[in-house]
């Protein structure tokens, strides 16, 4: 096995990576009661055009009610005020997305979680101008899953975020057998896009205040669905619900406050080979679970968050302290819900043995391997199917949260221990405790472009916007990393241009 060492240490900043806490220090979410009905985004399914599946999204500003006191705020979505539509696309099918920004400032938009070709994932160098249309297209090729679709602007990430742009993605495959899982949309398969904010005395957002977390923004308040103290009104025996962290720094420890026990089904590369009986599932930045909850007639449950377990030594700090995401609650008359099956997928797994290279990612201050992210500059180049093992290492005393593109792997260890059963499947995105490693095995397929980089980075947003985030091609056998689209993350599209633009 041949292993690639860190990359040499350049020059290390910390000003906005130091120690915990950063200035900010600790943000209570505040209790807020559940009397707003969760808002269900609106699916869509793609137009048929020309043997595709045509999703038609813009990027636009208005204001927002959230339920918060003192008026609207100002916010950003896809084909609507905040937030956008959950994309549903099945595996097979050929898919075309139409981006227009008519926002004021430019924007990208990155398939998080999805197998697709580099100038189409949408990263940093994909920019759609004010004004333009972006159009990727590719073939859906991956298990049913539950991704998120999300701005990516090198440098403007977290704040594009956090004022709403991002949506779900669920994949289907027509193919799969019946496992029992609810899939009836609004009504028993239940997206949940959870996110935390402050709000000032006027109701408008606080966007990138001055002093804060290391981390990252951590707000006070939670909104799930782009709306706060929602509840969610249930009719059927088992709920499942599909939840992402779309928050820029805050972790998640997700359960239920009379402390049930639930299935956990799926994470972010979809379901898992059988089911996990669980009653606590945390979430950093990015990542997803699949949950089936099982409800009696006429009860209330709420779904909660409690401190999670992140290694800092204060872990209080991160966490808000415990609070009500979502209460659920239950008719007199429920319709029953099938048994799951005790086989969800066939998960297909590569054997560590075959690993060929093994490559390091140092993260500490503002810089992996030493290297502060650079847009015109390409990391490193990945053979096409050779199976690797990285290890990622957080070299800081703050939460890490390792995401890489395109890509599914497996978490081979944490620490010196192997991973948890929730840790089972498919993953995107790793939490990486403070001074410790994390071994995953992954193998880059089928799409090859030696100048068009995808990305990896830690996903809390602050922390990949201020450089903790690289580059990387994907090369044919003995093919060499050629030059990345553009010096810097203002430059438009090139001779390179991923798609068309209208």
């Amino acid at each position: 096995m041949t292993r690639i060492p860190a990359l040499a240490a350049g020059l290390l900043l910390l000003t906005a990576c130091g120690a915990p806490g950063g200035g900010g220090g600790s943000v209570t979410v505040r209790s807020v009661e559940a009397v707003n009905a969760l808002p269900i985004p609106e699916l869509l399914e793609g137009t048929p055009r020309d043997g595709r599946s045509v999703f038609d999204l813009t990027a636009q500003a208005g204001s927002t009610d959230f339920g918060q006191t003192g008026g609207p705020a100002d916010t950003i979505g896809i084909n609507g005020s905040y937030l956008g539509p959950t994309l549903r696309m099945v595996d097979g099918q050929q898919v075309r997305v139409r981006l227009t920004n008519q926002l004021d400032e430019m924007t990208t938009l990155h398939w998080h979680g999805m197998h697709v070709p580099a100038r189409m994932d949408g990263g940093p160098h994909s920019m759609v101008m004010p004004g333009q249309t972006w159009t990727p297209q590719w073939r859906i090729d991956q298990p049913a899953a539950t991704l998120w679709y999300h701005s990516h602007p090198h440098g403007q990430t977290a704040q594009q975020v956090y004022r709403g742009l991002a949506g779900m993605i669920i994949l289907d495959d027509p193919d799969a057998p019946d496992v029992g899982l609810p899939e009836q949309y609004g009504v028993d398969d239940v997206p949940l896009v959870v996110q935390d904010k402050t709000f000032l005395a006027d109701g408008k957002l606080l966007v990138d205040p001055q002093a804060g977390p290391s981390t990252g923004f951590l707000g006070d308040t939670i909104t799930t669905n782009g709306a706060m103290g929602t509840y969610f009104d249930v009719t059927t025996e088992a709920v499942r619900l599909r939840i992402l962290n779309g928050s820029n720094a805050r972790f998640y420890n997700f359960g239920f406050n009379d402390g049930r026990t639930f299935d956990l089904v799926g994470t972010d590369g979809g379901l898992l080979a059988a089911p996990v009986a669980a009653d606590r599932v945390q979430l950093g930045p990015g990542e997803r679970a699949e949950v089936v909850v099982r409800m009696s007639a006429g009860e209330s449950v709420s779904l909660n968050s409690t401190p999670p377990e992140l290694g800092t030594g204060d872990d209080g700090l991160f966490s808000g302290g415990t609070f009500e995401v979502l209460q659920l609650r239950a008719a007199q008359t429920l319709t029953p819900s099938p048994p799951l099956a005790t086989e969800l997928a066939q998960i297909q797994d590569d054997d560590p043995a075959r690993a060929i290279t093994t490559r390091t990612f140092r993260i500490q201050g503002r810089a992996i391997n030493g290297r502060p992210m650079a847009m015109d500059r390409i990391d490193m180049a990945v053979p096409v199917d050779q199976t690797e093992i990285w290890e990622i290492t957080n070299a800081d005393p703050q939460p890490h949260n390792f995401h890489a593109h395109n890509v599914g792997f497996r978490v081979l260890s944490v620490g010196d221990q192997p991973p948890a059963p929730v840790q089972s499947g498919y993953k995107d995105t790793v939490y990486v405790a403070p001074r410790e490693t994390v071994r995953i095995l992954l193998k880059f397929t089928d799409y090859t472009d030696p100048n068009w980089p995808y990305m990896f980075h830690c996903h809390l947003l602050l922390h990949e916007d201020i450089g903790v985030m690289g580059q990387f091609v994907v090369v044919k056998p003995g093919q060499q990393a050629g030059t990345p689209p553009a010096s810097n993350h203002l430059a438009h599209q090139d001779e390179h241009a991923p798609a068309t633009h209208d």
